[in-house]
């Protein structure tokens, strides 16, 4: 399927991936939480080219991840900043952070440990059950169809977990 189609199907993860769809976006990003409005950061701290750097920044700023400002007017010069929506992206990276961390580690430790603020300790992600606070695991955790369900696919999908 090409990429431009995976964001219309009725599927939460495939509209995601649309908009966080390669490695740059997920180094753009972040940058951004870590502090980084400019350009050349953006260039400087992910190692991208200037027009790899350019295209990713446009992409989140049409998906409404990044908000875009001028502060400088001769030449024109932006500064990129998360949006609602791109703040909220906060809690995935830091789980796609565990999940390196567990999974990829190089043997030499975690390159970055986040510390709660609140309590002021180190901090590990876990999702939690909104009603009763438990962990939230593979095997804990059913998903069933929602009301944005494509009927089709709900379909197939029957018809698989028939055959098996």
């Amino acid at each position: 399927m090409l990429k431009n189609k995976i964001g219309t199907q009725a599927c939460s993860i495939a509209r995601s991936a649309a908009v966080i769809d390669d490695a740059w976006v997920l180094l753009i990003l972040r940058e951004a939480v870590f502090g980084s409005r400019r350009f050349g950061d953006f260039m400087a701290f992910t190692g991208a080219q200037p027009s790899v750097v350019s295209d990713r920044l446009k992409r989140l700023v049409d998906a409404g991840v990044l908000e875009q400002s001028l502060y400088d007017e001769h030449p024109p010069r932006y500064e990129y900043r998360l949006t609602e929506m791109g703040r909220d992206l906060q809690p995935v990276l830091m789980a796609l952070t565990k999940w390196g961390d567990t999974h990829l580690d190089a043997g030499g430790g975690p390159p970055l440990v986040d510390t709660h603020t609140s309590c002021g300790h180190d901090t590990d992600p876990t999702v939690v059950c909104g009603h009763c606070a438990e962990s939230l695991t593979s095997e804990n955790v059913r998903s069933s169809v929602g009301l944005g369900a494509d009927p089709d696919t709900v379909a197939q999908r029957a018809d698989a977990v028939r055959r098996r």
